[in-house]
């Protein structure tokens, strides 16, 4: 068993200033075979760009700030407490508009790498 405690994750500093950030948490090589999760840190004014997974589920679950998630062209207010599932092959970005970083955890299936597929 492992407990991920949001207040773990709330105060984390970015070792990369200024740029996302993702940590693994639930490592792909390791106790879990089907499942991975990361922490992550979307900076001010960035984004994660545009794209889909071809086999990946993805539950993420917004820990603090407020984020945009944009899906096939409409927008969609994430905000702390907010848990979002996104499907295979649904096109999706997310976007940072506030002047204060984005934390979320996300838990995903699928470790096979060349999954993330950039559309631009």
């Amino acid at each position: 068993m492992k407990i991920f405690r949001a207040e773990d994750f709330i105060q984390v500093k970015n070792p990369k200033p200024g740029q996302r950030f993702t940590k693994d948490i639930l490592p792909r090589e390791g106790e879990s075979t089907e499942l991975a999760g990361v922490f992550g840190l979307l900076e001010p004014h960035t984004q994660v760009p545009y794209h889909y997974h071809k086999e990946r589920h993805s539950i993420i679950i917004v820990t603090g700030g407020e984020a945009t998630e944009i899906v096939d062209g409409k927008e969609f207010p994430l905000k702390t407490h907010d848990v979002l599932y996104i499907p295979p092959g649904e096109k999706h970005m997310m976007l940072n508009k506030t002047d204060t970083a984005f934390r979320y955890l996300e838990f995903f299936t699928n470790l096979t790498p060349g999954d993330f597929v950039e559309v631009k």
